[in-house]
């Protein structure tokens, strides 16, 4: 281990990511029932410019009127190459009360992007002497973004979450498809005869998921635009929670329940987790620092991984 630790994560569930526009005010009551442990209100791409404004003042509305119970509260701005975004985030913090919990920041490209907004929430939260500070969500959008990932990661202590968008990310490296997220058709190795698929969004999720760790960052894998394809889904959150991410988007209210059933630990897996646990115990009592578990070495690198599970399945159940 490095004489300078990694800093923790924040300790909060962040399985599932519920996403619905800010000019739908109708299933915002829906969307505050459902088991999403993160909802986003959007301001951004899935808002018309032309409902720019409305959207926003619905969201405001919505942030105080609606009971979110105890999830956390995000609002995605629009990206700043836009008019809009510094509208935005006045207005969001002056208007929007102390419910709201954190900011969504799209299409970061570096480090300057996370301070500018930064920059201007810190003086809203001073001259409105807010008693909450807001912390900031961001998403890897473009080429730009993912080579300056760590310096984005490190960027504000606002930081809790990042994400990977895979659609402005397709777009912006040049990639030759218009799927997002999951196996694309073209992207496969020939063995013996036989195609295989591979993940195209592996590295840039790996990437990510070094610099959130690195800086005490929640890693997030972004949207799965088919929502017909559950198994789709299901596969691809299955990898980028073996990756080390903690959650994935929903764009649809049928992909929460499937989100929430990846990244929530198995009873098995804890169950062996503690197993795994207590057999450590009892080799250090015995002066040991290895042991045999179900026919296999665990060694404190295996306490440290069995921990992880421990620590997640008891955040998430709350006992």
């Amino acid at each position: 281990m490095s004489f300078r630790l990694q800093p923790t994560p924040p300790a909060r569930p962040n399985r599932c990511q519920l996403f619905g526009p800010g000019s739908r005010p109708a299933i915002f009551e829906k969307m505050a029932a459902s088991a999403a442990d993160v909802i986003n209100l959007d301001l951004e791409d899935s808002v018309a410019p032309s409902d720019k404004d409305s959207a926003r003042e619905n969201v405001i509305k919505a942030i105080s009127d609606i009971d979110w119970g105890t999830k956390t509260l995000s609002v995605r701005i629009n990206g700043l190459d836009t008019p809009y975004w510094y509208r935005d985030v006045v207005d969001l913090m002056e208007q929007a009360g102390d419910r709201l919990d954190q900011i969504m920041i799209p299409k970061v490209g570096n480090a300057a992007d996370i301070y500018a907004v930064d920059a201007l929430v810190t003086s809203i939260e001073a001259a409105k002497g807010r008693s909450k500070p807001i912390t900031f969500e961001v998403i890897i959008e473009s080429a730009a973004g993912i080579a300056h990932v760590e310096d984005i990661a490190a960027a504000s202590p606002r930081l809790a979450a990042m994400s990977l968008g895979a659609a402005d990310f397709a777009a912006s490296m040049g990639m030759a498809t218009t799927g997002i997220g999951g196996t694309q058709a073209n992207y496969y190795m020939m063995h013996e005869g036989q195609k295989h698929w591979s993940d195209p969004w592996h590295w840039a999720q790996a990437a990510i998921v070094a610099a959130c760790r690195t800086y005490g960052v929640l890693p997030v894998d972004g949207p799965f635009g088919d929502f017909s394809d559950d198994e789709g889904f299901r596969a691809q959150a299955l990898r980028s929670a073996t990756l080390g991410m903690v959650g994935k988007w929903a764009i649809h209210p049928k992909q929460v329940t499937l989100a929430n059933e990846v990244f929530t630990p198995s009873e098995e897996a804890v169950a062996e987790a503690r197993e795994i646990l207590a057999a450590m115990e009892e080799a250090k009592a015995k002066g040991e620092g290895a042991t045999v578990y179900k026919g296999r070495l665990v060694d404190i690198a295996s306490i440290k991984q069995a921990e992880v599970i421990v620590r997640q399945s008891e955040m998430i159940t709350g006992s």
